[in-house]
């Protein structure tokens, strides 16, 4: 639909709705530019300040994304009319506290009255405009790096339904509500140790991973091949999906994606099941010189993100996607 829009023609504008990417970018001088973003959902745990700090994190996660650094944030909110209003300052709160630890300043909002509850940000940051790392630049012999594990919509939906285990909730949770900006921070000062050697990055949220990574695929002409018994599942996130608690937009994305996927006939349905599945507040997935890539999961590991080196990026194929 986006594509049927009048492109604009202001040459500031570096990133901008015609690519498939995970924030704008727009040049403010030669040595800096705006990152700017937007999200938000209905609720996905039942704690309303747990839910904030989800909401909070994953609104953030696409300025940790290109690279840049978060500056603001204004609160967008949808709430029942008649709500109970102790609840909806709960939320809020969980949100402020997780902006707070991002360092991003909450400037304000905008709230309106609706009988499903939905809440989230719209986040500006900043970025040296020579330095943006979008999800279009991977390149054949690259190795791919995950930052977090897989199984947010699965245990999501297991939650929803009285069957995740206190163990896989916690996980689950934990994950969420972790910031990428460590992940960032590394993977910042990574590169400018290492010019050049990080070439791509995207994060790997609503459409999984299969599907973020047939973004970047398709926009960097490359073949991405995902090495099925690296990709690290949550505990219980298994579980669930053989249990059968697999959410709608999972299903979404197999039917969306999976005819630009060539996947290996020994792959277990429940680890192919893992790559479509919708992930809340996700983790960066990064492409770089596989050279550096020891070293970088190595650096991501010792200030305790969850990171693992997960495929490598080939040349264009018959498939955007090969999953062995």
């Amino acid at each position: 639909m986006l594509g049927k829009l009048p492109q604009g023609k202001d040459e500031n504008v570096l990133v901008g709705f015609d690519k498939a990417d995970d924030a704008g970018v727009y040049r403010l001088s030669a040595s800096l530019a705006l990152v700017q973003t937007v999200d938000f959902f209905t609720p996905i745990v039942d704690d309303p300040y747990t839910f904030g700090e989800i909401a909070a994190a994953n609104s953030l996660s696409d300025v940790y994304a290109m690279g840049g650094k978060p500056l603001s944030a204004l609160s967008i909110v949808a709430y029942p009319a008649k709500g109970d209003l102790e609840t909806l300052e709960q939320i809020l709160q969980g949100g402020f506290a997780k902006m707070q630890e991002a360092g991003c300043a909450v400037l304000g909002g905008h709230s309106v009255a609706d009988d499903e509850i939905k809440f989230g940000y719209a986040v500006t940051g900043t970025i040296d405009p020579s330095r943006i790392l979008t999800n279009s630049g991977a390149r054949p012999g690259d190795a791919l790096i995950l930052t977090k594990r897989l199984g947010t919509g699965v245990i999501g939906t297991a939650i929803k339904h009285g069957k995740a285990s206190e163990e896989s909730i916690a996980a689950a949770v934990d994950s969420m509500r972790t910031l990428n900006r460590r992940a960032c921070e590394i993977m910042v000062a990574f590169s400018g140790e290492h010019p050049g050697a990080v070439h791509s990055v995207t994060d790997v949220t609503g459409f999984g991973l299969i599907g973020h990574a047939r973004e970047m695929a398709l926009g960097s002409r490359v073949t991405i091949e995902i090495d099925s018994k690296k990709v690290e599942p949550l505990p219980g996130a298994l579980e669930a999906i053989r249990n059968a608690q697999v959410p709608g937009g999972l299903n979404n994305n197999r039917e969306f994606a999976s005819c630009s996927v060539s996947l290996a006939a020994n792959i277990a349905p429940e680890i192919e099941t893992l790559l479509y599945d919708p992930q809340t507040s996700g983790g960066l997935l990064i492409s770089l010189l596989a050279a550096h890539a020891p070293a970088l999961e190595s650096a991501l590991r010792a200030a305790g993100v969850p990171a693992s080196i997960i495929g490598r990026v080939l040349d264009r194929g018959e498939h955007p996607i090969v999953v062995v």
